[in-house]
This record gives C-alpha cells, structure tokens and sequence, in this order.
C-alpha cells in the first residue's frame, strides 16, 4: 500500500528541497472542500490550493467543460491557430473589470508570468522603467516578481541580483489606523529622494497583501494612490492573483475601495485548478507593445480558458460572492468566539479579511508574534484532518481559504479541529517551556 511516509521519502530523493511542502500529505481524491489523502483519511481543505479552488475540487461543470474541450483539441497555440474559447473569456473579463474604460484581456499560464507581462506592457505604454511596491508584498517567483516581492526569506534568499529600478514603500500599518498616510508621505519623499514620478511606470499594490499577512489595504489608501498614478501618468496595476474572482465577496478586491485600475492581473481561482492567468487592462495601454511583443507557447490555453469560462458560469450560477460574505461572516463569528475563551483567548488577534479572504494572528501572551505556535497549530492540523496555511512577515498569521462552495457544516467541522488543535499546541508549548 501506498503510504504517506513512503511518498515523503520518495519526494526527498527525487525532487529539490527548494520546493517547500506545507504538509507531507498526499492527495489520492478531491471534491468540494474536502480532500482524501493516499491513506485514505479526510481532510477538510482550509487552503484550497492557496486561493485556487474558489469553485471546489472536482465541480462537475468545470470536469465537463475541460473534458469538452480535450475531446476536440488540447493545444495549437494562441499566436498560431487562435480558438474561440480565449475571445469569449477575454469579452466576459473586459466586461467585469471594474471601471467604463474599454478593456482588453491578454491570457498566460502563471500568476509571476502575469506581473511580469503587467510590468512590459506598462514600461512599453510610458515609455520609463521604474516600478514602486509595497513592503510585505508578494508578486512571484521570477526575477522581477522577487524584485517586486517585499519579503526576504526565504523568496529571494540567494537568488540576487535582481532587476533594477524596482523600489519599496512601507505597507500602510494597521497599528497607526491612518488610512496610509504615513505611507503616501515615504511615497512623496521617494520622488524626491530616489525616482522622479516621471520616472516611474507603474505602481502594483495586492488589494489584499497574501503572502504578507492578509492585510487589507486601507480603501482612502487605493483612491489616493490612483489619484497620485493619475496625476503623473502612472499605470496602477492591481494584483488580483490571489484575491479575485469572488474571494473577498466581490468579483475582483478592488472594487471595496471604488477605483479603477489600469491593468488587473489575475491567475489563481481564475480556471478552477487549471493553469490559467491574465492581465486585464485598459484597451489604449494594452495595445501599447508592438505585435509579436506578448505572447507564449502555452498562455491562454483551450483547456485553461474552457476551464474559465465554466469557472465564471459556475460563479454566477452558484452566487459565490454573495456566499463569500456569508462564509466570512461565519469566519470572524468563529473566530472572535475563541478569542473570548480564557483557554486561548490571548493567543488569537488581529482577526481580519474581506468576504472569505480571512487571517488571525497567533500571538504571545504579551501581544508579540509567535511564529513557533503558529507553526505546530499548522502541522497538528494536519495530523487533526485539516488543511490550514500560515503567512505573514512575522510567519504568525493564520489564513483561511475554503472553497466557497463549502457548506455551513463542513466549515463549522473545521474550525472545531481548529480549535481542538489550537489547545493541543498551546498545551505542547507548555510543556516543552
């Protein structure tokens, strides 16, 4: 029999210990929010592939779409035989990006390959080099999308040098709950002090940080950063890669603060578990490279964009934005329920999200981070049956990433092994100190 422990040793001798496991979990079978692993144990999904699985493993209108599509062909390449498919998607993105502003939609295969296809199509549009993002900021794994990433370890640990004329401002700080004015002024000051506004090509910001923490941008924040991108002829670029397509209980995460964007890049629950990912732009910017500038062998696959676009039916059909507000609701009530309990109470803080785009933080029982439990509360999940995700600067945030098509019972299963572990943590910290 196939085990779980024989799998775990086979990966270690076959594959780089670079790619990092979050659990050595093998999944045998998938479906909704559940996944069976090799053994042939349960395990509720809290990750759902890192925000890929906004429609659930398995939805029998994407299987059908996808199997569809194989029956007829499985590649020609875009840029050689084009397919209906890829222009129908690109209709229905343009249509829902927020904003009156024509769109058009280029399609790719990763989320890094969208932020790197972003970043050409803006310095190709203004015609200068600089790009500004923020601290705590996740946005890739190639050369620029870990010059734009603002996390050292372990992203960009050896990897240097990067591209140049990449720059960093502070992530507004919650602690100060000043609508990110503190930030905007370290902005003012680096156009100052390092790169002139005209200068710089395009600022990208995750409406949601990720990798970060999950914390959310400050909607005053968005609208001044599109005013001061508007003033300079800036491109403002807006990472949706993890919080779009109903995540934050609306389509894209942007739409909470009003503004629009100029490119939107979008990947993730985009083709439901299929490698799919897109920048959405204003049509006059998108058109700014020349022919032949954009393209790959692979981006807007037949069987990614027939994924998609059952994706958004699903999506519509199923109302997961709405379900997204319904489920976050149930997060946080959960959430703040423990934070009251004197067994752990002092151990949760900083409850937090949009829609079902939902964090706590673990801390110490003085209020700092406490990256070491949060670590062993992860790992005894897993041994408990549930699939939970860590992030964070300070590696102490717990993020919560079902599928949206979870029932209200199954999640309420969850976080009572949540809980249960929780305890068990607290408890084996307890007695190692």
């Amino acid at each position: 029999m196939t085990s779980n422990a024989n799998l775990q040793q086979r990966r270690v001798a076959a594959v780089p210990r670079g790619v990092g496991n979050a659990y050595a979990i093998y999944a045998e079978s998938a479906k909704g929010a559940e996944i069976t692993d090799v053994e042939g144990k349960r395990h509720i999904d809290f990750a759902g592939g890192i925000a890929v699985m906004n429609t659930g493993h398995g939805h029998p209108k994407i299987i059908k779409a996808v199997k569809d599509q194989l029956d007829k062909f499985s590649h020609t390449c875009f840029q050689v035989n084009p397919y209906e498919s890829y222009i129908r998607l690109a209709e229905r993105l343009n249509k829902l990006a927020p904003g009156n502003t024509p769109k058009k939609t280029i399609f790719l295969t990763t989320g890094a390959e969208a932020v790197e296809n972003a970043v050409k199509i803006a310095r190709s549009y203004t015609k200068r080099s600089g790009i500004i993002a923020f601290s705590g900021a996740f946005h890739g794994r190639t050369l620029m999308g870990m010059a734009l990433t603002g996390k050292v370890a372990p992203y960009k640990t050896g990897f240097g040098p990067f591209p140049s004329d990449v720059f960093h401002v502070p992530f507004p700080d919650p602690a100060l709950n000043d609508g990110g004015a503190q930030s905007l002024k370290i902005l003012e000051t680096m156009f100052k002090a390092d790169i002139g506004p005209d200068n710089v090509a395009a600022i990208i910001i995750e409406p949601v940080q990720g990798e970060g923490g999950f914390n959310v941008v400050p909607f005053e924040f968005m609208r001044a950063l599109r005013e001061i991108c508007t003033k300079h002829g800036i491109m403002f670029i807006v990472d949706e890669i993890q919080t779009g397509f109903a995540r934050t209980g609306k389509m894209f995460a942007h739409e909470h603060s009003g503004i629009e964007a100029d490119m939107i890049t979008v990947a993730k629950s985009l083709a439901g578990g299929f490698p799919l990912s897109g920048v959405i732009g204003k049509a006059e910017i998108m058109d700014g490279p020349a022919a032949g500038g954009l393209g790959g062998t692979y981006g807007g696959s037949p069987i990614g964009c027939a994924a998609a676009n059952a994706v958004l039916d699903v999506m519509e059909e199923e109302n997961l934005i709405e379900r997204a507000n319904v489920i976050g609701k149930q997060m946080k009530e959960r959430l703040n329920d423990m934070k009251k309990r004197n067994s752990f109470g002092n151990r949760i803080d900083g409850i937090r999200g949009l829609g079902a785009m939902v964090a706590c933080d673990v801390v110490k029982a003085d209020g700092s981070p406490d990256a070491d439990l949060t670590k062993a509360i992860t790992q005894k999940a897993g041994e408990n049956g549930l699939i939970l995700l860590s992030c964070g600067v300070n590696a102490n945030t717990l993020r919560f990433l079902m599928p949206l098509v979870a029932e209200e019972a199954l999640i309420n299963e969850g976080f009572d092994i949540l809980e249960k572990t929780m305890a068990q943590a607290i408890e084996g910290a307890a007695k190692v100190a």
